[in-house]
């Protein structure tokens, strides 16, 4: 009976993804106030825009529809400030499913459609019901029209077509060849003079642009997994950056703010690195969430009892992450004044937008500011900013204390800065390091590890443990011969994925995430592309990554912050991965501005490539993968990192195929000797 029931929700699965968008319009869906719903948004169009917005939703549907669904519509827009047509929702079950329980022609497109329902998945997604994934505003699609329809036309779709979609909009079905991308996405790809946050505000209404975040609008997100390891490797080195007795195995205290999204990796990562950790969290369905998961120990709601357990952690030498309910102003003010030692500190919260929902001022309730951002703007705006200064004060008083500070890539010292937080020195630059100048751009980028990542398709916990074992005897064999330089990364990553399963990293897909470079992506995908020919893995596995890594982000504030030759603020480099990704074999490939630190501050790309076990896939991964990677090795090269002129020098032995330009270096003395010497003109002469 188990099956037979099982077997028609399939059959009703596929039957409504084929559908589309349906015929005759479905009841309207009621508000659930038991799912985690974004913010309302701001209040940005003219009453003339706002019936642009109507037409623009209206386009998806018959015009007999136009009667009910405008009212309706205009509706959500007053009250939301978007057009999300929640009356479209699908009922059934958003998750990743097996491969084969989605309809569908191409295999490849097949494989984009777990993707995509995993992204929504409930336990995954942050405001699901407004097809967000995470970051506040990191959207799949912009509203459940896009969604039907673009699931319908992957369904239908075969080798022979690549779907392009604009921000969120599937424009269509086009014709193409097999070794084309099945999908290609671009979100937010606006004018540059229109890349403010109120543009994105006022386009997203409209229904034209959306925010796609990095991983959200590009399908591969794979829930806190995504961002743990990184955040692992960041805690592990910011840990050795301490002057401390190795001989004392007292846990060290890491303070930081966010659980929503991405930043849920924190506690879990603390825990693995053997910190006791406190993750500050205002949305009390955020941390709720987090905590039944398991991917933090404890909740504590009361100051005096944070600073109780942390002290009885200390004494016993636990290893404890502990989410505290409220603002994380709040505890780095009462650690401050109290004066306990905080070893480690940073902030995850999404700064990339401040100004509506992405930070939360102390002093207000989660509900008052969620209020306030709508009705009160300007007032918020000020709030937010109060907030920001004292947090850096109370965190500046720590820092003199002797705790390390990092800034997360979240924006928080932009914006800080922004507002007039004592967070820069006399020469303008910030104070405090971002985690991608001390730790990974130097120590990871550089030598091109990233964070490579993969999903069994077959949604079976057993295929993913599988290819745990196969990727950690893959290294292990790789670490035998690897250059000194790299052998501290190649044991940290070893550590990580013997440790991955046991660490219950899984949320949504059977995914998982470990640090690479380019030689060890590309031997552990044709060792997994091996075992799906031979049977061992029993259906094909999507390979990607974050954008987060070597070459898929141009992003001053955090991915290229150790990019320092005056090009950090060009995006050659994510544009070209995408572009060479797409010719090189990838599935489906994106471009998106925005992204972790912000609308108009980043441009970056990503990728999806589906492995079958076929000759055809071993050739995409050793052509895709070694330039995705080495791409990025040779822009940091160029910009003369010398970790990155070592690493592009030892791909090109590698392959010979290969020719970079390598940079030659100016002496100091001969740059200054001729400054010295120049004859300047008087000041007022041309």
């Amino acid at each position: 009976m188990k099956l037979k029931n099982s077997n028609m929700e399939i059959n009703h699965f596929k039957s409504t993804i084929l559908a589309g968008i349906p015929s005759e319009l479905p009841p309207e869906s009621e508000y659930d106030c038991t799912v985690n719903h974004a913010p309302v948004r701001k209040d940005i169009l003219t009453e003339e825009e706002k019936k642009l917005a109507l037409k623009n939703a209206l386009r998806y549907f018959p015009s007999h529809h136009h009667k009910t669904l405008a009212p309706e519509f205009l509706k959500e827009l007053r009250d939301y400030g978007r057009i999300y047509m929640y009356r479209f929702r699908p009922h059934y079950r958003m998750k990743a499913r097996h491969i084969d329980d989605f309809p569908h022609k191409s295999k490849q497109a097949a494989a984009i459609m777990l993707m995509i329902c995993n992204n929504l998945d409930y336990d995954v997604a942050q405001h699901p019901h407004e097809l967000i994934t995470y970051g506040g505003n990191g959207a799949v699609f912009q509203n459940w029209a896009q969604y039907l329809l673009t699931m319908q036309y992957l369904a239908i779709m075969n080798d022979e077509q690549t779907l392009v979609m604009y921000s969120g909009h599937p424009m269509g079905l086009y014709p193409s060849h097999r070794h084309a991308p099945r999908v290609v996405v671009s979100n937010g790809m606006v004018i540059p003079n229109y890349s403010k946050p109120d543009d994105w505000e006022k386009f997203n209404a409209l229904g034209v642009s959306q925010y796609g975040q990095m991983t959200a609008g590009s399908f591969m997100y794979i829930g806190p997994q995504g961002i743990v390891h990184g955040t692992t490797i960041t805690i592990l080195n910011a840990l050795r950056k301490l002057n401390t007795s190795t001989n004392d195995d007292t846990p060290k205290l890491f303070i930081t703010a966010g659980l929503g999204g991405m930043s849920g990796a924190q506690p879990k990562a603390a825990n693995i690195a053997k910190c006791i950790s406190i993750t500050a969290e205002v949305n009390p369905k955020a941390l709720h969430t987090r905590h039944a998961q398991g991917w933090v120990d404890e909740v504590v709601e009361s100051l005096t009892e944070l600073e109780d357990r942390v002290k009885w952690a200390k004494k016993k030498k636990e290893v404890l992450s502990i989410a505290y309910k409220g603002n994380v102003v709040e505890v780095w003010e009462y650690f401050a004044e109290r004066g306990i030692q905080v070893d480690l500190g940073s902030d995850q919260t999404s700064l990339h937008n401040p100004w509506a929902g992405g930070y939360y001022p102390v002093g207000l309730s989660y509900q008052e500011a969620n209020e306030m951002m709508v009705a009160q703007p300007e007032l918020f705006k000020q709030k937010v900013q109060d907030s920001l200064k004292r947090q850096v004060r109370a965190i500046n008083t720590l820092n003199a204390r002797g705790m390390y500070f990092f800034d997360y890539g979240n924006a928080f010292l932009l914006e800080a800065g922004r507002v007039g937080a004592d967070v820069l020195l006399h020469d303008g630059k910030f104070k405090y390091p971002s985690y991608v100048q001390d730790i990974m751009g130097p120590m990871c980028f550089d030598y091109g590890f990233g964070p490579f990542r993969w999903v069994c398709t077959s949604n079976r916990p057993g295929d993913l443990a599988k290819t745990d074992r196969i990727a950690c005897r893959v290294l292990e064999q790789l670490r035998l011969t690897s250059p000194v330089e790299i052998q501290q990364q190649m044991a940290d990553n070893i550590h990580w994925i013997k440790e991955a399963e046991a660490n219950k990293l899984v949320v949504g897909s059977q995914a998982r995430i470990l640090y690479a470079d380019a030689e060890g992506r590309i031997k552990i995908a044709e060792a997994f592309n091996q075992a799906i020919k031979n049977g061992e893995l029993s259906a094909p596995v999507v390979l990607g990554r974050d954008h987060h890594d070597v070459s898929g982000t141009d992003s001053p504030w955090r991915e290229t912050s150790n990019i320092y030759d005056g090009s950090g603020f060009t995006a050659d480099m994510a544009v070209q991965n995408v572009i060479g990704d797409s010719f090189r074999g990838a599935t489906w490939v994106s471009i998106h501005n925005g992204g972790g630190v912000g609308w108009g501050e980043v441009i970056n790309g990503g990728f999806g490539l589906v492995i079958d076990g076929s000759e055809e896939a071993d050739k995409k991964i050793q052509s895709m993968l070694f330039w995705d990677v080495n791409n990025g090795i040779s822009r940091r090269s160029w910009a003369r990192n010398s970790e990155a002129v070592f690493a592009i020098k030892r791909a090109m032995e590698v392959n010979p195929q290969l020719r970079v330009t390598l940079p030659n270096i100016a002496d100091d003395d001969v740059i200054e000797e001729v400054f010295g010497g120049e004859s300047h003109p008087k000041e007022g002469m041309n």
